[in-house]
């Protein structure tokens, strides 16, 4: 039911309000607005409709209202409208702490842990960056070293300029001119290709072209090949859990404990930052509220969730995620998401 503009005001002034004090809101406190001027009674009237059409809730122990979460939905849609129209050009919002946070660094890990932070920090709510996404991920370049007698250091290039390392065991030193065949073989055997591209037949190629040494190719092998897969996990990066504890509807045991540890489990992580990757949306910065219930784990049904999408190069994409309780201010989260996702898309270009 499309509401009239007298109960959208009441409707708003009701979110704004609770999402200022945390408190459930009476008529009383809404008449004394000066942008509505309505009476108590007419204020009542139509808090009862709103109640009505599930827009607003009555907690037990209040009188006042709070806003369910398809009240929440109609708020956040409304100014998502409101913002689709804003010029993309208009950056005066911008945040002065995010020109220090987004200072050009050398690694892009780095880079995303301050991203994560510093949101933590400014919004008071908990922050979840994914690294970029690679599937399919190729191989740009392999380089095997000596560490001492018993291990190599194999340093992996792959697709996005992404570096992984890995120490390799083995039973005895490496002479020189075998290190530079090893290193030679798997450069020209597997610069190129992604783990699907790799088979049985081009592995036996591999040990017949190592001669007596195919054992140790192999073992080799198998670090380089844990390696590349590493590169295609998701990493997340997370900061500002205790944020959570600050908010009474969600200082509680079960629940504080339950998003906790989501929030320190990367499995659980990796599973709520992937839900929301295949969503799509109509607004260019890839921007989606999810509220209560439609939060993509049950253990977050109690909160809101904000996610963005940044690119690193074309096809190439991670998410940064906000939560915090359904009372979260949501215009600031998005209009923060929406700089900072333009400031990434900046560095990133000018990376290239």
């Amino acid at each position: 039911m499309e509401l009239d503009e007298r109960k959208c005001k009441i409707l708003q002034a009701i979110i704004k309000t609770y999402l200022e004090t945390g408190e459930p809101v009476g008529s009383r406190t809404i008449s004394k607005l000066p942008d509505l001027n309505l009476s108590s009674a007419t204020i009542r009237n139509e808090m009862a409709d709103l109640e009505e059409l599930g827009y607003i809730i009555q907690p037990h122990t209040s009188a006042g209202r709070i806003p369910s979460d398809a009240g929440y939905r109609l708020y956040v849609d409304q100014m998502m409208a409101e913002k689709a129209l804003e010029r993309n050009d208009e950056e005066e919002g911008k945040e002065k702490e995010h020109d220090a946070l987004l200072a050009k660094v050398d690694r892009l890990e780095t880079l995303l842990q301050q991203v994560a932070k510093v949101l933590a920090y400014n919004t008071n709510y908990a922050t979840m960056v994914t690294a970029p996404n690679y599937k399919n991920t190729n191989v740009k370049f392999i380089q095997l070293s000596q560490v001492d007698e018993t291990q190599l250091l194999a340093v992996i290039v792959v697709e996005g300029n992404v570096i992984k390392n890995k120490m390799i065991k083995v039973t005895e030193p490496l002479a020189n001119d075998e290190l530079l065949k090893f290193n030679v073989l798997l450069n020209s055997f597997l610069t190129g290709l992604s783990l699907q591209d790799i088979n049985l037949e081009l592995i036996q190629t591999m040990k017949q072209q190592a001669g007596e040494r195919a054992a140790l190719l192999e073992y080799i092998f198998e670090g380089v090949m844990d390696a590349v897969r590493s590169a295609e996990e998701l990493e997340v990066y997370t900061s500002g859990a205790n944020n959570i504890l600050k908010y009474p509807e969600l200082y509680d045991a079960t629940k504080a404990g339950a998003l906790l540890e989501v929030l320190e489990e990367k499995k659980a992580l990796n599973n709520l930052m992937e839900s929301t990757e295949n969503d799509t949306t109509d607004n260019q910065y890839g921007i989606q509220v999810y509220i209560g219930d439609e939060t993509p784990l049950k253990t977050t049904n109690d909160c809101s969730i904000v996610t963005a999408t940044y690119e690193l190069e074309e096809g190439v994409r991670g998410k940064i995620g906000i939560i915090g309780p359904k009372r979260m201010d949501y215009d600031k989260v998005v209009t923060t998401l929406k700089n900072l996702t333009n400031e990434l898309d900046t560095i990133f270009k000018n990376k290239t």
